[in-house]
């Protein structure tokens, strides 16, 4: 079976700096389109508008956390199967597995390296089962 394609990348994050520093480093090293929400509500509104192929999510957002922002995600109708990684500095072998357990594809550590967060990302969305 083929992987599909990763091009449009949907970013939660409150904190206006990483969203830049992410949304640079994604477009210009990684060619990918990005659209970054700063809230769980925003993403809400604007996910099925934008139809991203993966929505990479800040456990701590403000409103609501990114575990609760998944559980809304998968209620919503066109995007209960959108792959989602979380982003976040709780990254013990017992938090990724919690996080597998909630249906995310991948975790990736913060901070982030903006440097390798491309191959990060490819790495995790080749290993994700279709």
């Amino acid at each position: 079976m083929e992987i599909p394609q990763l091009k449009r990348i949907m970013y939660v994050d409150d904190d206006p700096d990483l969203q830049d520093i992410v949304r640079l480093s994604l477009e210009t090293r990684g060619g990918f389109t990005v659209t970054c929400c700063d809230s769980g509500n925003q993403a809400l509104e604007e996910i099925a508008a934008f139809k991203p192929d993966l929505v990479i999510l800040d456990m701590v957002l403000p409103g609501m956390n990114g575990h609760q922002l998944l559980e809304r995600m998968r209620k919503l109708r066109g995007t209960p199967w959108i792959p989602v990684i979380f982003l976040t500095s709780k990254i013990s072998p017992h938090h990724v597995e919690e996080y597998k357990e909630l249906g995310v594809i991948g975790v990736i550590n913060k901070p982030l390296n903006p440097l390798e967060l491309r191959h990060q990302l490819r790495e995790i969305w080749e290993r994700s089962p279709g």
